[in-house]
């Protein structure tokens, strides 16, 4: 499909209608199309960026919704910018659309949207498709592929519009789709010939909707919020555990208000990080070892018990092997009843979005609600004391090359003096290191690989936090995840974000000190090119570059930047023979599993 310019005959009156497009009058009526009612529909509900990647056949709507006034954030890749899409939805609570074009296109950012499903961020995956009558008989279209089918497993719902006058509901059915009840990605399939199609403009306005209550709060019952408060109030070492969700759902003050005035420890997640500081002193995170098998009774608040929590059993929860359960009586806040003992069993399910909920059980524990026992909170008050004087020495040291904790020593202090600045984390070492190394103090601040681990979201979600935010975005990379999409940091430039990117450079995945085995000429698998000056990549496109082996010239160099809020990439050089096989998860290694 080639450019869509008005086609004016001779002695046709023109008018402009709907976002401002130039069409022919024919028959005295205003006409619309189908860009039109899309990017019109998109406005109607608030919705005025779009995160995207131009080529056939979406080209031309591009260039439409910028001339409507949206702001069209254009990537290089479409999977980072599904990630950008994803992680805007997550901060706002309002989905974030990704445009991608047929086919390829549309599977490249397919693996974004499947990470926000799993992850629950609400976005909309949109893509420009070939026709169903073509499709349907495979007879070879451009870029033919049934994208609905391929879409709807991984996506929480999945549409299509064919026709123009059908605009409206589909926009509308995804934006509801992708945030009410437990968010999610959301895949509409536009074919081609749809946005050309014309309707009379007035049955074009008339036909769009404005979603009223998208997320429609969700109240839980009283029973189970009696249930819960019974369990929570005959704990001897109660304990509450802070998911992503918790932080999604913006219901900071209810939450820190329930911890504070129940004075039960606390434990975050690594994205809920800041919806108390961690400086706070009922947070448990120095001593997550300790309080997890120990607990008598847990509280989970928008956290599931999957993976990342040994799914509830296992020698982190207390039992003697990775089956058992330790014993704990489980509370758990979610919206989704099916989340309910999916791993173990539920004593205390309450159902509903989260602040509904946490609000429920903050006004029934009154003023006389009694404190954790003094044994229970001075065992933690310890241990944790001691871990942090253990890290306070290791982060005072300053080996030579550096290694992970001198230089997060450096970003530790960097975040502590620029809180309102976004955390943007991924790799394996760079990942576990950063998450226990670097406190955060506001919610929504730190975005990281999430659920899944899955590498690649880096400049994506940079490029997103500073657009959603405003603010200065710091992105801890190791030097394999950055480069999934590094590639980004044009588009960096491009919009001349304030994003400063740390690579941790070790020279490989993991570490850059494997060898190959049979002595033959190519590299370990693990190794890439030694002393590499990533910082040069940024400088191609007017950007700065830092090649930093200090943690003096680390410091100086990320001070100037948020400074100057220019886009700017360290290369922070690391010791090679610093990390760990897979960071925290070796255990998931078959190779480990054997040892």
């Amino acid at each position: 499909m080639g450019t869509v310019e008005p086609q004016v005959a001779s002695g046709q009156d023109v008018k402009v209608v709907s976002s401002g497009q130039i069409v022919a009058n024919a028959q005295s009526q205003d006409v619309t199309d189908g860009f039109h009612l899309v990017i019109d529909a998109l406005k109607l509900n608030g919705i005025d960026t779009i995160f995207g990647l131009p080529g056939i056949p979406i080209t031309d709507f591009t260039r439409i919704a910028q001339a409507a006034g949206m702001r069209v954030i254009s990537f290089r890749h479409e999977q980072n910018a599904g990630n950008a899409a994803a992680i805007a939805g997550f901060m706002t609570q309002k989905p974030g659309i990704c445009l991608t074009v047929s086919a390829p296109g549309f599977l490249n950012g397919l693996t974004a949207l499947a990470n926000a499903t799993t992850n629950c961020f609400p976005m909309i995956l949109i893509s420009g498709s070939s026709e169903r009558e073509i499709v349907d008989l495979q007879q070879g279209d451009y870029e033919e592929m049934d994208q609905l089918a391929i879409a709807r497993p991984l996506a929480k719902a999945a549409f299509r519009v064919l026709n123009a006058e059908d605009i409206g509901v589909g926009i509308a059915r995804a934006i509801r789709a992708a945030v009410s009840g437990r968010p999610g990605g959301v895949y509409l399939d536009l074919p081609a010939k749809l946005f050309p199609q014309t309707i009379d403009a007035d049955l074009g306005k008339k036909s769009l909707i404005k979603v009223v209550d998208p997320a429609p709060k969700q109240i839980p019952a009283p029973e189970a919020v009696k249930r819960a408060l019974d369990l929570l109030k005959g704990a001897k070492r109660p304990l509450i555990i802070l998911g992503k969700g918790a932080a999604y759902s913006q219901a900071d003050a209810e939450i820190r208000s329930f911890i504070e005035k129940t004075g039960v420890p606390y434990l975050p997640m690594s994205m809920a990080k800041g919806l108390l500081p961690d400086t706070h002193p009922q947070c448990a995170s120095a001593a997550r070892s300790f309080v997890l098998p120990e607990a008598d009774v847990v509280m989970l608040v928008g956290a599931r018990l999957n993976w990342l929590l040994s799914h509830g059993k296992g020698k982190t929860w207390g039992g003697k092997d990775h089956k058992a359960w330790g014993g704990q009586k489980f509370l758990q806040i979610d919206i989704s009843p099916q989340e309910m003992d999916s791993n173990v069993r539920i004593d205390a399910p309450v159902v509903g979005d989260v602040g509904s909920c946490v609000s429920a059980l903050l006004a029934g524990i009154g003023s006389n609600w009694p404190k954790p026992p003094a044994e229970w909170l001075g065992a933690i008050a310890e241990r944790k004391n001691n871990n942090i004087a253990k890290l306070a020495e290791t982060l005072a040291k300053n080996p030579t090359p550096m290694n992970f904790h001198s230089a997060l020593a450096v970003v530790r202090d960097i975040v502590k003096a620029n809180p309102d600045a976004c955390l943007v984390n991924e790799g394996a070492n760079a990942l576990d290191f950063t998450r226990s190394i670097v406190d955060m103090y506001k919610p929504r601040k730190r975005l990281d690989v999430g659920t899944w681990g899955v590498m690649g979201i880096g400049m994506g979600f940079s490029v997103a936090a500073a657009v959603v935010s405003g603010q200065p975005v710091i992105a801890i990379e190791g030097d394999s995840a950055f480069g999934f999409s590094g590639m980004e940091v044009e588009t960096l430039c491009r919009y001349n974000l304030p994003v400063c990117v740390v690579i941790f450079n070790n020279n490989g995945v993991y570490r850059g000190t494997d060898v190959n085995p049979t002595g033959g000429p190519d590299v370990a698998p693990t190794v890439f090119v030694k002393g590499a000056r990533y910082d040069k990549l940024i400088e191609a496109f007017g950007g700065v570059g830092v090649h930093a082996t200090t943690p003096a010239e680390l410091r100086k160099a990320m001070e100037e930047a948020l400074r100057s809020r220019k886009p700017t990439l360290i290369n922070a050089v690391i010791d090679e023979s610093a990390g760990t096989e897979s960071g925290r998860i070796t255990s998931l290694n078959p190779s480990a599993k054997k040892k």
